[in-house]
């Protein structure tokens, strides 16, 4: 399941993955935001903190967060992924080395470090 998260600077689009993750969750939820944040502001700063296993995102769930990647590819600034696996963290990372913004990976106890750096408009 994917819920947004509140109170993040208006900028910033933030969701909570947890249990299984599907498709739907991505079409209800991720997409809709990435698509008012992209049209309202033109740019993604974007945050997903991962309290599940990567191996609970459904196929069709990662073939809609590739949609999701492709489509607004250029739009992408700061994107945080908080989680406690560290091979996500370290894929994260190298991530900023193929995509046009940057990417960083943040353990769950540094939310607020990742919520700060994402607050920081580039």
């Amino acid at each position: 399941m994917l819920t947004v998260i509140q109170n993040l600077p208006d900028h910033v689009f933030g969701v909570r993955a947890s249990g299984e993750v599907t498709k739907d969750d991505l079409k209800e939820v991720l997409l809709p935001g990435l698509e008012s944040l992209a049209n309202q502001y033109k740019e993604i700063y974007y945050l997903l903190v991962l309290d599940t296993d990567v191996q609970n995102f459904t196929a069709g769930a990662w073939v809609q967060d590739l949609i999701a990647g492709v489509k607004h590819f250029t739009d992408w600034k700061k994107m945080a992924i908080v989680t406690d696996q560290k091979a996500v963290e370290k894929f994260t990372d190298a991530f900023s080395y193929i995509s046009p913004g940057e990417a960083k990976g943040y353990e769950l106890r540094e939310l607020q470090d990742a919520i700060d750096w994402l607050s920081i408009k580039k």
